[in-house]
């Protein structure tokens, strides 16, 4: 639980430490890009838990990652519709991140699980800074 609370609270500083330096719309695009890829991939591990048949509860939850990806990539592509969507910001993020940490430990995957997902936060936060600066 204090894990949860500490990620939250990082994630709550560092959108406004991005609000405050790159203004709404690029950490709109930046933030939303990189919840909507870690949504993807956590997605497609439900899907392909629910393949091999790992879990019932597996297809639900591939359904819902999957529908929080759309949304989240629809809030970054359109930076200027996420106003108010912009205070869950660090719910999503916070929860996508406990969701990997999860992965990792129940599966076996040691720290090299963490890269995949810090690596399409890193590249949805280029496109994002790319895109909306121009």
């Amino acid at each position: 639980m204090r894990q949860a609370l500490w990620l939250l609270g990082a994630a709550a500083a560092a959108l406004a430490a991005a609000l405050a330096g790159l203004g709404p719309a690029t950490t709109a695009a930046a933030g939303f890009g990189g919840v909507a890829a870690m949504a993807a991939l956590i997605s497609g591990t439900f899907l392909w838990l629910w393949w091999v048949r790992a879990t019932p509860l597996a297809l639900g939850m591939a359904l819902s990652w999957a529908g929080s990806a759309l949304i989240a990539g629809w809030l970054a592509a359109t930076p200027a519709a996420a106003g108010l969507p912009l205070a869950a910001l660090p719910l999503l993020t916070a929860g996508a991140t406990l969701h990997f940490a999860v992965m990792r430990t129940s599966m076996g995957l040691g720290r090299a699980a963490g890269w995949a997902p810090a690596a399409a936060v890193c590249a949805a936060a280029m496109l994002a800074f790319l895109f909306t600066k121009a």
